[in-house]
């Protein structure tokens, strides 16, 4: 396996880390790609976000009010979630 070692540095009021671009063509990753980052056994395992396949019927218009209507009502979606 091959390793990388890389600084953690401050970007903004946030941390980053630089990665490789040997090591991101390896595993299919661009500029732009969004990533999913998860703690697994006390690691950060980064893994490339699939693209969402839409069910037949739902276009990606829907989806965006849907996702607009979340938002709005968070606080009672998740007031629902105790009752």
């Amino acid at each position: 396996m091959e390793q990388f070692e890389r600084k953690v540095t401050k970007v903004g009021n946030s941390f980053g880390i630089t990665l490789p671009t040997e090591l991101l063509k390896k595993v299919g990753l661009t500029q732009g790609d969004d990533v999913q980052v998860e703690v697994k056994n006390g690691k950060i395992v980064l893994r490339k976000k699939e693209p969402v396949t839409l069910p037949e019927g739902v276009d990606a218009e829907f989806m965006d009010i849907l996702n607009d209507v979340i938002i709005e009502h968070d606080k009672a979606f998740k007031g629902l979630v105790n009752r």
